[in-house]
């Protein structure tokens, strides 16, 4: 025994002198241990350089872009695991971790980089930067079996994803490829990744990454330890909604937005006891579903269901979600009224019931919830007043209420929130003036539009000095607003005061020393304005609408000045008399319609440089003289519109030479003269809709002008009247319509004058009634398939109705009223399966009208003066020779068909003697006459067979 404690104390001794060696060694030199113990190996110091100097560093790199570049500290005379972003092992000195998270790389990163050549490689994040290549399709990256954690985020790595990487890579427990350009099915062998935690595959929908129903319910299955799971804008739609009942109950966070999921989702979803975040936005239509009416996962922090079809009440076991911070369920089909639950939501910050057709009262709960920030319930049927006082809401930054019932005065503290930004009660109930103001608030944006608010706005509503949008339109407010009080509003960007008929702005000699800095629109339409306000003369001011006011007089230079960013100008339905100078160098869209300009107004000075002018309409005016040449000019000009007004002029060739010109409207001017027919075959080949109707233009209609509108034989502008520009993106529609919403033209189509607006870019028509034209009409018409209407009645042409019609598919309004035109109805107009109208009344056209489709729905006065015309819908019935019909073959086809008539008038007669009956049978046998009787015999039987056709139609149609 004393030997072995011998032995253990000796071998203390040794132990304590090999660490008091050790300490001194590292007090006399600090480095000896680090380079001792932490040197990383020269070939992993290699690599890592090797990666460096294959990947560039992106420009836009800095503190402004949240970034900056690791990788420019690495050089070779330090240590890499004291690198920016490097991790090495403790004892081995390997590097294990790499973090180059937004480190502005930029470049291609080869599928066999250096950077995993790093055997003992743990961890590798490259998200958030600008790397691209075709790196998951094979790569030398499946070769590190010890790597747990994968983050490629935020790049442009493309290709479809390898099999190989989910087979190799077996001990990831985090991967995230999102955002990035990666394509085609994602392989089944994901599944395999049983130790996955956290698995984000999220896109932008383009390209297209999609699971189909098999891949999914395999990964439902077999990720047992998942706790995170994002799929944003994957393309789900083969897969069952069953597989998702397949998922571990471990599961903390789901999200799935725009995933194109299909059918009812299982409620069971929402009682996973463990689930705080769940996000299924943007299912739209195709997804429904409900909530369990108990057990909710208490533990839900975030809970989005926006733009999805969920329906049905909402259960009061809402109200058990006591960590929930933000829900979403705008945009659905759920009813009834918003449960008082919704009050114990201690937690909740964020807010949205927008669009979801609650009715009944407002929750008075929700007024309660202290952490509330912003607060949603617009475009519901939500109906009672606010309440008089609340001051839970300190944290309220947002409050949006538009598009209810909601009545009653607006209440004081709204303007008194501490932290209220922006307040959204536009297009309620409410009534009342707006009381004065006794401390106000930082509010930004104020919506009151759309109301009943009545009186003057007070002075202390101008103290809310942090504006930048006021919009108080479509009320009853009266008063004159002096540009003092405006004048405290130096932050205000849009000022919307229209539709309220007793407002009026100040006219002062001291205006001008006021200005708005930040003044960007200013809308006062259907005021009372007499004359302009000049504290408006601001430089920056893109948009002044200051129609439908009292404002007479003309623009005077003075008052056009500074205005040198001004983009569109609404003047019209105003008192305006001269024009002495174009407003602003920039306009894109100008409106002066429905003035009193009169005159030579438009010198060829006067728009000579307006190159950037898009709109133009000086429509209902008096102006005269020639149309100014210097409109040939106005290179991006797309719409022109002149009509009711004095000019007299030959038609404008000369406006040729805009490319862009897809709206010309010259009616009820003064034009003369023949059209010219000898054109450039590019000339107005964007036009869509031109209108010389009512003028004294004479000649054979323009056959080379016809055969230059391109836009109208355009099959991808064959849309029909009734369509809008779809969504977001208007895609379809003419650029300045981006800009200018309020672009709008009359039309005549359809025997009614439209106003087009949305729809003025997806509409084609031509119009040249009422006019002196004369011969032929073209075959060329035919060529114009996305033609929409038609009109060229009141002319003197000539010969037949070109069969070529039938081609112009995509006609709905046909008038060739009050022509000389002969000849038979082509059969071939039968093809226009949209025509809604057609007119060819006082014409000289002959035969039967055509049968089917369209043409069973046009009424007598489409006809009406056509008297060679038979047929339905006429009481004048086609003879025999005109409407055959099959008989007994062995007689002609013409004989037969009198035949036929003949043996009805034989048994009618057969009552009155044979004899009688007999003779006449033989004179119309014989002589084809006369017609009335051959018509009074075959009426009665016409109009039986088509009161049968029309029953048998309907029972079709039900």
């Amino acid at each position: 025994m004393g030997k072995v404690v011998s032995m253990l104390y000796r071998i203390l001794c040794l132990l304590l002198a090999f660490l008091h060696f050790q300490v001194h060694c590292s007090l006399s030199s600090p480095s000896s241990f680090l380079h001792s113990a932490h040197l990383c190996l020269p070939e992993q110091r290699a690599a890592l350089l090797e990666f460096k100097n294959a990947i560039s560093l992106d420009d836009y790199c800095g503190p402004v872009y949240s970034n900056y570049p690791r990788t420019s500290s690495w050089n070779e005379s330090t240590d890499c695991c004291s690198w920016d972003g490097v991790s090495c092992h403790t004892v081995t000195g390997h590097v294990i971790g790499i973090d180059l998270s937004n480190s502005c790389l930029y470049g291609t990163l080869p599928a066999n980089s250096s950077l995993f050549h790093l055997q003992r490689l743990q961890w590798l994040d490259l998200s958030s930067n600008n790397l691209h290549g075709s790196l998951l399709e094979n790569s030398s990256l499946f070769h590190r079996q010890g790597l747990q954690q994968l983050n490629l985020a935020f790049n442009d790595f493309n290709g479809s994803i390898s099999s190989e990487l989910f087979n190799q890579l077996v001990s990831l427990t985090h991967l995230n490829l999102s955002y990035n350009s990666f394509s085609d099915l994602i392989p089944y062998e994901i599944s395999l990744l049983s130790k996955l935690v956290s698995l984000d595959l999220s896109t932008d929908g383009y390209p297209d990454l999609r699971f189909d129903s098999q891949g999914f319910d395999m990964l439902a299955r077999n990720l047992t330890e998942l706790r995170n799971l994002i799929l944003d804008s994957v393309d789900m739609s083969d897969v069952a909604l069953s597989s998702f009942l397949n998922l571990t109950s471990s599961l903390e966070r789901l999200s799935l937005s725009e995933c194109e999921l299909h059918g009812e989702f299982p409620s069971e979803i929402f009682r996973l006891p463990h689930l705080q975040h769940i996000d299924l936005s943007r299912n739209y239509e195709n997804l429904t579903g409900g909530f369990p009416k108990s057990n909710l996962s208490s533990g839900l922090k975030l809970l989005d269901l926006s733009f999805c079809s969920f329906r049905g009440s909402i259960p009061a076991s809402i109200g058990n979600l006591s960590q929930i911070i933000l829900l979403d369920f705008s945009e659905n089909d759920f009813g009834g009224q918003i449960p008082d639950a919704f009050g114990n939501l201690n937690k909740l910050a964020f807010w949205s019931l927008s669009s979801c057709n609650f009715c009944g009262q407002l929750p008075t709960t929700m007024f309660n919830l202290t952490q509330l920030t912003q607060l949603d319930l617009s475009y519901n049927r939500l109906e009672g007043p606010l309440p008089n006082h609340v001051s839970e809401l300190r944290l309220l930054e947002e409050i949006h209420l538009s598009g209810n019932l909601i009545s009653g005065g607006i209440p004081s503290w709204l303007f008194t929130l501490p932290s209220l930004r922006r307040l959204d009660l536009s297009d309620n109930k409410v009534i009342g003036p707006i009381d004065q103001i006794q401390k106000p608030n930082s509010l930004e944006n104020i919506d009151l539009s759309s109301n009943d608010i009545h009186g003057s706005i007070p002075n202390s509503f101008f103290d809310l000095v942090s504006l930048k949008t006021l919009d108080l339109s479509s009320n009853n407010l009266s008063g004159v607003i002096k540009s003092n009080m405006l004048a405290k509003l130096k932050n205000l960007t849009h000022l919307v005061l229209s539709n309220n008929s007793l407002l009026s702005l100040s006219a002062s000699e001291n205006d001008v020393n006021y200005s708005f800095p930040q003044l960007f629109n200013v809308s006062f339409s259907s005021c009372s304005i007499t004359q302009f306000p000049s504290f408006f003369r601001t430089s920056n001011l893109y948009f002044l609408d200051l129609s439908n006011n009292k404002i007479c007089g003309g623009i005077s230079k003075w008052e056009a000045e500074g205005w040198e960013r001004l983009l569109e100008l609404d003047l019209s339905s105003n008192s305006l008399t001269n024009l002495e100078q174009f407003p602003g160098m920039n306009l894109q869209f100008l409106d002066l319609r429905s003035n009193l300009l009169q005159g030579p107004v438009l010198s060829n000075t006067l728009i000579c440089n307006q190159s950037s002018l898009v709109f133009l309409d000086l429509s209902r005016n008096y102006l005269e003289g020639l149309l100014p040449r210097s409109l040939a000019n106005c290179s991006s000009l797309r719409i022109l519109n002149l009509r009711n007004n004095k000019f007299t002029d030959t038609f404008p060739h000369w406006l040729a030479s805009l490319p862009d010109l897809q709206v010309l409207i010259l009616r009820k001017n003064r034009l003369y003269g023949p059209m010219p027919n000898s054109i450039a075959s590019s000339n107005f080949s964007a036009l869509q809709i031109i209108d010389l109707s009512h003028n004294e233009l004479t000649g054979p209609l323009p056959t080379k002008f016809f055969q230059n509108l391109r836009a109208m034989k355009d099959h991808v502008t064959q849309k029909r009247l009734s369509h809008i520009c779809p969504g977001f993106a208007y895609r379809n529609c003419l650029p300045y319509m981006i800009y200018f919403k309020k672009a709008s033209v009359n039309v005549t189509a359809k025997k009614l004058e439209m106003e087009l607006g949305k729809t003025l870019t997806i509409f084609t028509s031509i119009d040249f009634s009422n006019n002196l034209f004369c011969e032929r009409i073209p075959e060329e018409l035919g060529e114009l398939i996305s033609l929409q209407a038609l009109n060229l009645s009141n002319n003197n042409l000539t010969g037949r109705i070109p069969p070529s019609f039938g081609n112009m598919v995509a006609l709905e309004s046909l008038d060739l009223s009050s022509n000389k035109l002969g000849g038979r109805i082509p059969s071939q107009l039968t093809n226009l399966t949209f025509l809604e109208v057609l007119n060819l009344s006082q014409n000289d056209l002959v035969g039967p009208i055509p049968h089917g489709k369209q043409f069973g729905t046009f009424e007598n006065d489409s006809y009406s003066n056509n008297l060679g015309l038979c047929g339905f819908p006429l009481s004048k019935q086609c003879g025999n020779d005109e409407e055959p019909k099959p008989t007994v073959p062995v007689v002609k086809e013409d004989e037969g068909s009198e035949i036929a008539f003949i043996w009805k008038v034989v048994m009618m007669g057969y009552g009155c003697g044979v004899v009688l009956g007999l003779s006449m049978g033989y004179i119309v046998l014989t002589t084809g006459r006369p017609w009335w009787f051959v018509r009074m015999v075959g009426r009665d039987w016409q109009n039986n067979v088509t009161k049968w056709i029309r029953r048998s139609r309907r029972r079709r149609n039900l």
